[in-house]
């Protein structure tokens, strides 16, 4: 059975998975360009997940702050 949150929650809830993908496109990010000279494939593997990470956060920023971001080109 699910539980049914307000809205205040559901906020706090979408924050947090925005700070939380914050911090994994950091650590991705770091660990891609730690592994560009020594293990490229490796290093490649994070570049994909911190795209992964970049689109969840501007997803989320869209959410949470609608119509502040620029339109896609």
């Amino acid at each position: 059975m699910t539980d049914v949150v307000d809205s205040d929650e559901l906020l706090r809830r979408m924050q947090r998975a925005r700070a939380c993908a914050r911090q994994e496109e950091r650590t991705w990010r770091a660990r891609s360009e730690t592994l560009r000279s020594s293990d490229p494939e490796a290093a490649r593997d994070a570049a994909v997940r911190t795209l992964a990470y970049e689109t969840v956060i501007e997803v989320l920023d869209e959410v949470l702050t609608p119509g502040k971001h620029p339109e896609p080109a």
